[in-house]
């Protein structure tokens, strides 16, 4: 009868620290999870000669992002709708794409919330208001109607996101490792035939 040798592996002490040294980079490297936005409904309707989108989203603010605002720290979100067109010989052309920033700061001295995107700015008196402000997109024009072919399909896409990008430097920094910082719904993809 033939009895196979014991194998026992020899562990040092530089082998564990090692192993550690892994397990710890493994886990500094590791994707931060993102906070999700859901999106509730999202259509887009052809009205008079315009495209129109329609959206809302689940969205609230975590205590993170609350007490930056509070800090004075704006906060920059982006709303972002594309329509391709779907092509079986080749990439899908994109027919239209819109990007809407909106940047939020809390206002000490007047003790309320401004919204603003371009050259329009409301103020809202609370963190609710502003939730509710940013998930509800309506009536949105994205497009004209001449720009769709009539009977064709498309693929409609919506996100709304936190432009970690607009952040102060040490916020960024703070964005790629943090999932608090880290707000975004994702692509919400559907068909669409004018």
């Amino acid at each position: 009868m033939f009895l196979a040798p014991s194998f026992s592996p020899i562990v040092t002490p530089a082998l564990r620290a090692f192993a550690a040294a892994l397990v710890a980079l493994a886990c500094l490297v590791a994707p931060a999870r993102a906070d999700v936005i859901g999106v509730r409904q999202a259509e887009l309707r052809v009205e008079d000669e315009a495209l129109v989108l329609n959206a809302d989203f689940d969205f609230a603010l975590n205590a993170t992002l609350d007490e930056a605002l509070q800090k004075g720290i704006p906060l920059y979100f982006v709303l972002e709708f594309e329509l391709t067109r779907p092509r079986w010989y080749w990439l899908d052309e994109k027919v239209l794409t819109s990007t809407t920033q909106y940047r939020v700061a809390w206002q000490a001295l007047a003790q309320h919330y401004r919204i603003s995107s371009g050259l329009l700015a409301q103020s809202l008196n609370s963190v609710a208001e502003v939730e509710r402000f940013l998930s509800r997109v309506t009536s949105r024009e994205v497009g004209r109607r001449d720009q769709v072919i009539r009977g064709e399909r498309y693929v409609a896409g919506v996100r709304l996101r936190l432009d970690t990008n607009q952040l102060p430097k040490p916020f960024q920094v703070n964005a790629i490792t943090s999932r608090e910082w880290s707000l975004d719904s994702g692509w919400n993809r559907w068909n669409f035939t004018p």
